[in-house]
């Protein structure tokens, strides 16, 4: 995990001594080097789940240390990332190592988000889900709410419950902790109430349905425009009152 930005960095392999893949490459991505190095581990592929810096900052050192690995990314996103070498088709499955890896589209956050369904057991869920937060639809390149919520609820929660979630951000967690203990989940279960306080957002009138945690210990806010659209911003960027 980066020690300012808090996005992960992950090397995967079935075992010690074959191949294996990184996620992402936000770094500090020595330590993954290092671990590769003392497992014996081949990285053969590098698969982003989309182009932020704080998702490829490190890239230029994974291609040095393997510069035979394939870097894969999304196709609405691929020229927006200087050494990316080819496309990560959603609904395409990769083998790398024995383990399976399936693509899964969870757009959102941004158009080309790529989730990585890896063995059928764990999702590597980039900055659509977090441990009791979501994406935000606000960064560059983003899409809609109602893009973020189905590549939540219809995507990666529908998946089994003891499916591990390992975000670009922070701490794992499980679908079935999300679909019990996130706070924007609940609501979108029906088992929470919507808020209804009025609110400044983004410097816009706007109606505060949920105040929720983010990954970094702040807060991230689910508001509704006066014409009725909902949205996901940063909570530091909403005021109490009109």
């Amino acid at each position: 995990m980066h020690p300012d930005w808090l996005s992960n960095t992950y090397l995967v392999a079935a075992a010690p001594g074959g191949d294996g893949f990184v996620v992402d490459a936000g770094g500090p991505v020595r330590p993954l080097m290092n671990a590769a190095d003392e497992q014996d581990i081949t990285v053969t592929h590098v698969l982003l789940t989309h182009h932020h810096g704080d998702h490829v900052a490190e890239l230029g050192a994974l291609t040095r240390r393997w510069p035979g690995a394939a870097v894969l990314i999304h196709p609405a996103e691929r020229a927006m990332v200087d050494g990316a070498t080819g496309d990560l088709e959603p609904g395409a499955v990769l083998n790398v190592g024995g383990l399976p890896v399936q693509a899964l589209h969870t757009p959102g956050h941004t158009l080309g988000m790529i989730s990585l369904l890896v063995d059928g057991r764990e999702a590597f869920t980039g900055d659509t889900l977090f441990r009791n937060s979501v994406g935000g639809v606000r960064a560059p390149g983003h899409t809609s709410y109602a893009d973020l919520k189905h590549s939540i609820m219809d995507v990666l929660l529908a998946l089994p419950g003891e499916t591990v979630i390992r975000p670009g951000h922070t701490d794992p967690t499980t679908v079935a902790e999300e679909l019990e203990n996130n706070a924007f989940v609940r609501i979108w279960r029906g088992l929470d109430p919507e808020g209804a306080e009025p609110c400044t957002a983004l410097g816009e009138p706007a109606t505060l349905v949920l105040l929720g945690d983010d990954y970094d210990g702040g807060h991230k806010a689910w508001v509704r425009w006066e014409d009725g659209s909902d949205d996901i911003v940063p909570g530091s960027r909403v005021e109490a009152g009109r």
